[in-house]
């Protein structure tokens, strides 16, 4: 008899995880290491939001709270969908987790049953599928290429649902790309979906506010309101606040759903960190000012990364909507070798290249459902951008045709 429960089999860690800790092992083993593996905003966690925390502590908010969030983070989550997405809720309607993962997967542990079908476009956030898996239902992978600009479309999401479809999980900005669905996309989405009243919609917003170019971020209930009552639309202080040790995430959605994964909770984790949720309801009820001067500086980075990877020698890279990460191809080097006569048969040869001949971690677009590409989270200084992609084009330029 086993240990380990045979449902760990249907998962995998998380190859951004394993990815920078290779990085980190090799940088404490002496070896000079930029690591743009993660998905971690470099900036400190606003001073307010600090301040907020430490008073909560001073003032004794160290017990236990509510399990799904106390009563004033929720009515602040509630302003927050009112004020910022045009989107109604009662704090009924509301769960808080223990980071935007948890949110997550307490909605699919709390409706999937065997057999179930997740639609899940993909480029993806690695976690979704093995998610779906754990909770005994079946990913429906959806590729989408860049001839979409790494988006779903409103006919390949028809093609893909079936009577077993119980959830759409979208994703934007995305986490890998940076892809964002405007408005008129996600109107074209959501008329597929009021064909379907089976399908359940689970937005992903964590990137919200990490938006450029005149880019407008929408969020699918906000779009199409006769969908409310079908969509769990997910959130966080993560990224935009750079608050991704705090580990609090947050969703809205109907409430026998909410009060579902409630009853999860209470049983797995109970409530998030007290301290914790007082920094996120300073996070949400307070000034908005910094979010525009950090993204400047992202802005000026992405800029900066995609004109130089598109010099690189068998690279080639969009300019994304939001977030902070690049998705380039490295279609150009498959089927080269490298000067120790390895052939880069795919993107994680291309990758492991790039960790062992110049010191750069990136994560592989098989990680995320799409080859060949690769992730570059830009949430670097700038400093270390530049010298990580000027390492990238000299590790390319080394490469050599199979014939020579």
């Amino acid at each position: 008899m086993s240990l380990i429960a045979s449902r760990l089999g249907r998962i995998k860690p998380s190859p951004t995880i394993a990815i920078s800790a290779k990085a980190r092992q090799l940088k404490a083993a002496g070896r000079d290491i930029i690591a743009l593996s993660a998905g971690e905003p470099d900036f400190d966690t606003p001073e307010h939001i600090r301040n907020a925390a430490k008073a909560a502590i001073d003032r004794g908010e160290t017990r236990y709270t509510d399990v799904d969030g106390t009563p004033a983070l929720k009515l602040a989550i509630v302003e927050k969908f009112k004020r910022e997405n045009g989107l109604v809720y009662r704090p009924e309607n509301v769960t808080v987790g223990t980071g935007g993962k948890q949110v997550l997967y307490n909605a699919l542990m709390a409706t999937l049953n065997p057999g179930d079908e997740v639609i899940i476009p993909a480029p993806y956030w690695v976690s979704y599928p093995d998610m779906v898996e754990l909770a005994e239902g079946t990913p429906v992978i959806v590729s989408c290429g860049e001839n979409s600009g790494f988006k779903l479309t409103a006919e390949a999401l028809a093609s893909a649902l079936t009577p077993k479809t119980k959830w759409l999980i979208l994703n934007s900005p995305s986490n890998p790309t940076g892809a964002g669905y405007d408005r008129a996309e996600l109107k074209a989405l959501a008329e597929v979906l009021l064909l379907h009243p089976q399908v359940q919609i689970m937005t992903d917003d964590m990137y919200e506010h990490l938006a450029y170019d005149g880019w407008k971020f929408s969020t699918i209930a906000e779009v199409e309101p006769r969908l409310l009552d079908r969509t769990l639309t997910c959130n966080g202080v993560s990224k935009a606040y750079a608050m991704t040790g705090w580990r609090i995430g947050y969703a809205a959605g109907p409430v026998p759903l909410i009060k579902a994964m409630s009853i999860l909770q209470s049983q797995s984790t109970s409530n998030p960190s007290s301290v914790s949720q007082a920094a996120a309801l300073a996070a949400l009820t307070g000034s908005l000012d910094f979010i525009a001067e950090r993204n400047a500086v992202f802005k000026q980075r992405r800029d900066l990364c995609v004109t130089m990877l598109n010099r690189a020698k068998g690279i080639s890279c969009l300019v994304p909507n939001g977030a902070f990460y690049v998705f380039p191809s490295c279609a150009g080097v498959i089927g080269l070798k490298t000067p120790a006569g390895k052939v880069i048969a795919s993107d994680l040869d291309f990758a492991d290249y790039l960790l062992d001949s110049e010191g750069v971690a990136v994560v592989p677009g098989t990680a995320f459902g799409l080859a060949p590409y690769f992730r570059i989270s830009y949430a670097a200084a700038t400093s270390l951008l530049e010298d990580a992609c000027n390492r990238i084009a000299r590790a390319c330029d080394r490469l050599e045709h199979l014939h020579k």
